[in-house]
């Protein structure tokens, strides 16, 4: 062999290498985006066990995806990682704020910051089908608290004015939640103006006639 084909042949091999671990981790990233999504749906059915058994099974394939690239930094920056663990984010988050009331931080989640707010900001989508399903429950006074949430969430993305090169298009997602808080708010207010009335009402019903 000269020395072009000995470099040719070791440069392949490396490449080759580097192609089945973005394969792999491709496939597992689809996953977990799969996983989340229906775990979220889950959470919105009160089918909080299955909800957390998805979560235990992406939180599972996100690992794998950190070892399979863990050579391979290069392509774990690709894209459609942080696409995984934006929608991991969102899952866990949306399972604890509905259900104990609770905000995870970073950490609590285990991604990436970027990736976490990126989350965040689709939480807001999720807890607005929450509110809706709660007015139509005739529980729209339980709604304000998750409406507090999206406005906080909402503050919170707007303070990271800064280029896309750092937060990966985030200001999107301030955008999206800016969107779903004025949307949310209208709503809810007019699900809590009606709610009075119907009171008042029926208060004026039960009252004897004198």
């Amino acid at each position: 062999m000269t020395i072009f084909e000995n470099l040719s042949k070791s440069l392949l091999d490396g490449f080759d290498c580097k192609d089945r671990a973005r394969e792999e981790a491709y496939r597992l990233s689809r996953m977990v985006i799969r996983l989340c999504s229906s775990s979220i749906r889950s959470v919105h059915r009160n089918d909080l066990a299955q909800a957390e058994k998805l979560m235990s099974e992406a939180a599972n394939d996100l690992e794998r995806i950190r070892v399979v690239l863990s050579d391979h930094q290069d392509v774990r920056y690709a894209g459609f990682v942080d696409g995984a663990e934006q929608e991991y984010a969102e899952a866990r988050c949306v399972y604890s704020i509905t259900t104990s009331r609770q905000i995870l931080t970073p950490d609590e989640v285990g991604v990436e910051t970027v990736n976490y707010l990126a989350g965040l900001g689709d939480v807001t989508g999720e807890l607005r089908r929450h509110i809706l399903d709660l007015i139509r429950a005739g529980r729209a006074a339980e709604g304000e608290y998750f409406l507090s949430v999206i406005e906080e969430i909402y503050y919170l993305l707007m303070l990271f004015d800064y280029p896309d090169a750092i937060t990966r298009g985030l200001r999107r997602k301030s955008d999206l939640a800016r969107s779903m808080l004025e949307r949310t708010r209208g709503d809810l207010t007019n699900a809590l103006e009606l709610a009075k009335m119907q009171d008042a009402l029926c208060s004026c019903r039960e009252q004897p006639e004198k």
